[in-house]
């Protein structure tokens, strides 16, 4: 079992950057594919990138695409959302999650048993 904990959201200015932080406990880190989702009140929540064990291997939404960059660190048990070009429409709290390697990508929740408690990204003037 893996247990995660989120870090780094707070308030930036449209057009600003943040970095998120997951840090995970338990075994075999490099074995999980590690992923972002968000949630905004009143919405379901909504996958934004995932990253195989290998690091490279990687996929996003497309509303995300070419602005936001996840990666890992196998080492410090770590994975990250680099987020760049932050719009209002990225506001929402951001959520780790974890699954187990398979051989593709999947975005649907239900397939991430392990989650973190979020993070708080809020995009305001």
């Amino acid at each position: 079992q893996l247990q995660l904990v989120e870090s780094g959201g707070g308030l930036v200015q449209p057009g600003g950057s943040l970095k998120l932080s997951c840090v995970a406990s338990g075994p075999s880190f490099d074995r999980h594919i590690m992923a972002w989702f968000r949630q905004v009140p009143g919405q379901e929540r909504e996958f934004v990138a995932a990253t195989y064990g290998d690091g490279p291997s990687t996929y996003y939404s497309e509303s995300v695409k070419g602005r936001f960059t996840i990666y890992r660190d196998n080492i410090k048990n770590t994975a990250y959302l680099q987020m760049n070009r932050l719009s209002t429409d990225d506001t929402g709290r951001y959520y780790c999650a974890a699954q187990s390697h398979r051989p593709f990508f999947t975005t649907a929740e239900v397939d991430y048993p392990y989650w973190g408690r979020g993070t708080q990204v809020i995009v305001s003037l």
